[in-house]
């Protein structure tokens, strides 16, 4: 994986994690479901860029 995608994908799932504990201890729910969603972003990318690499020769 590419290390700049690698650390952006890993970022963005941290990001994710961020907002939904801030979003659980301040009972936005709306905060705390785009952090979730944010996490399955980057975790899918990851995912994918790892299926990527393992098929290139």
């Amino acid at each position: 994986m590419g290390a700049g995608k690698k650390v952006k994908n890993a970022a963005k799932t941290t990001k994710g994690k961020v907002k939904e504990t801030t979003g659980k201890a301040v009972g936005n729910e709306s905060l705390e479901a785009k952090g979730r969603r944010e996490q399955m972003v980057g975790d899918a990318k990851q995912a994918a860029q790892k299926t990527k690499d393992a098929l290139k020769p």
